[in-house]
């Protein structure tokens, strides 16, 4: 799993620090840094952040702040000089707290800590939730259906395409439909299975899903339009 991060820090040392060691950390993928928490707010608007390693004593408005206007609270590990803000800094529900200078082994606990919350959130959302079992690279894997974006023809093989991961299936696209419940799923195209619940916007001639154009064929677009209406 790899987590979307972002940088607030007003110090240009302790940003360069900071990305030298989320760059050497395989679980994180920077997005973005910024020098205060205002460009943050307004940067970061548009963009899918699941992690910010936040400072605390900055200009115009300080870390808390920031968390205070923030809509959409990502984790939050905090990075600062000082202690005493600990005991605050996890009334945000804060991931961890880093004291700097930062410690490259203790930094790779704090991402640990939070790639676990992410796993954790996710096996109790779907722990109830359906799933199916495919075989791909030779091993059988659990796949919860709320997870599958849509299903790719790919010759004598299918793509499987989930929220995190892409599968490779020895199977056709009609036996694989035949696994799907025909109230979530649709086949829109002679090479496209899409789940209805991830459908972001359609027009006469593409679904969008998560940025990604999927061919809608012309007569299918009045059958995807009433099985919307319908999906829960």
């Amino acid at each position: 799993m790899t987590l979307n991060c972002i940088v607030v820090d007003d110090s240009a040392i302790q940003r360069l620090s900071l990305v030298k060691l989320i760059e050497s950390n395989t679980q994180l993928n920077l997005i973005a840094e910024y020098n205060n928490a205002v460009e943050a707010k307004n940067g970061i608007a548009n963009k899918k952040v699941d992690l910010i390693f936040l400072d605390i004593e900055m200009p115009i408005i300080n870390g808390f702040e920031f968390l205070d206007v923030l809509p959409n609270k990502p984790q939050i590990i905090f990075v600062t000089g000082k202690s005493e803000y600990a005991m605050k800094a996890f009334d945000y529900e804060a991931t961890d707290y880093l004291k700097k200078p930062i410690d490259k082994e203790r930094f790779n606990v704090s991402v640990t800590k939070a790639v676990n919350k992410v796993d954790v959130s996710r096996s109790k959302t779907n722990e109830s939730g359906e799933y199916i079992f495919i075989k791909s690279n030779l091993k059988k894997r659990k796949v919860f259906l709320d997870e599958i974006k849509w299903v790719e023809a790919l010759g004598d093989y299918i793509k499987v395409v989930t929220t995190e991961n892409s599968y490779v299936v020895l199977s056709t696209m009609k036996a694989f439909e035949g696994e799907l419940p025909e109230d979530q799923f649709l086949r829109v195209h002679k090479s496209y299975i899409v789940n209805l619940k991830k459908i972001e916007r359609f027009d006469s001639k593409n679904i969008e899903i998560a940025n990604s154009n999927i061919p809608l064929s012309r007569n299918k677009k009045s059958i995807l339009a009433e099985a919307l209406k319908n999906i829960g």
